[in-house]
């Protein structure tokens, strides 16, 4: 759906996207992420025909940026941090103006009517936009980026000014959303990329360090499979029996954390699965364990441990691609994937 090839944006004589190559397949929901200044915003401002690049090619559903503009633009959905809202508009005059912009050619009461009921703004139709609160004119954001329901979502800090129900909801429509459109979701909240995300690519110093699912990222930047119990039980008694079991390398505690009970860093040997022998031991011993875990890499930890290694290339070997042709050992998951482009005029329908 989306195809960046050899991307690269100067200003001046700075380099601010250097070489960039990644491909979205559509139904995908993609964390782009990166530090300030990395290079994210700038691409996605070229993927959505507001910025020129210097060089390279960049197309949307097969629609070349650059050769049919307007035709690409159609298929996307822009929704920017601070929403270019007219705030002297009520909502529903509002995403009627854009409907006007845009050409959009489904009928314009029940399309319209469809998106403020989608994103839960039809109690607000009839109210100015200068009288809405931050989350409600994020809201009116999102659903001018809903009309004429594009293929292609691109949204930059969607539930900025939220309360934590009003996330939980803008989540769950993302993910909705995500079973029929390709988006593009950047965000700092980390926690919340990780919640909606299949697949994050990780922009630093303008090139792409990281892209892959989270999981497997966390897979690859974790130096043990280690594992965390917590116990209820005497802290050295534990240590010893924990030790004993067969398969395990070694023990740590992490200390007393709730009523009695203790947390143990587990590393079992390479290869080698120590969670039954675990559990037997501690139930033999009559302990109770009240929580078993991997010890896995969160996504903040692994943006940190990447954009913070100050080399893009050492980050990169970090992940296990070779530096010099920039490929993994294996398949990426942007891989290029040929789509055929579907004709959606005569469906007004927002597919969630």
């Amino acid at each position: 759906m989306i195809e960046v090839k050899s991307l690269s944006k100067k200003y001046g004589s700075y380099l601010a996207v250097d070489d960039v190559s990644f491909s979205i397949k559509k139904g995908e929901v993609i964390g782009f992420l990166g530090p300030n200044g990395a290079g994210k915003s700038t691409i996605m401002n070229i993927i959505t025909g507001y910025l020129s690049f210097t060089k390279g090619n960049v197309s949307v559903d097969g629609i070349d940026i650059i050769e049919n503009p307007e035709a690409a633009k159609k298929r996307i959905g822009y929704l920017p941090e601070i929403p270019p809202l007219y705030v002297d508009m009520k909502v529903k005059e509002y995403l009627y103006f854009i409907y006007d912009l845009k050409k959009v050619k489904f009928p314009k009461v029940a399309h319209i009517g469809e998106i403020m009921r989608l994103v839960k703004i039809d109690d607000v139709g009839n109210r100015l936009i200068k009288n809405l609160s931050k989350g409600y004119r994020q809201r009116v954001g999102f659903a001018g980026a809903l009309v004429g329901n594009p293929d292609v979502l691109i949204l930059d800090e969607p539930t900025v000014g939220l309360d934590p129900k009003q996330i939980i909801e803008i989540r769950d429509l993302i993910k909705k959303l995500g079973r029929n459109h390709t988006i593009i979701l950047s965000s700092h909240i980390l926690s919340e990329i990780q919640a909606v995300c299949e697949r994050v690519i990780i922009i630093n110093k303008g090139q792409i360090i990281a892209d892959d699912t989270p999981d497997d990222l966390a897979k690859k930047l974790s130096y043990d499979n280690s594992l965390i119990a917590r116990i209820v039980c005497d802290e050295e008694d534990m240590l010893k029996a924990l030790s004993s079991v067969t398969g395990v390398k070694s023990v740590v505690s992490l200390g007393k954390k709730e009523n009695g009970a203790y947390d143990f860093s587990i590393t079992p040997m390479e290869d080698t699965d120590v969670r039954a022998a675990v559990y037997e031991k501690v139930n033999r011993s009559g302990k109770t364990m009240l929580s078993f875990s991997s010890d896995t890499v969160s996504l903040e930890q692994i943006f940190l441990r990447l954009t913070e290694s100050g080399d893009n290339d050492e980050a990169r070997r970090m992940l296990g691609i070779d530096t010099d042709s920039g490929q993994a050992s294996e398949a990426e998951p942007g891989e290029t994937v040929s789509e055929e482009s579907e004709e959606k005029e005569n469906d007004s329908s927002i597919q969630a």
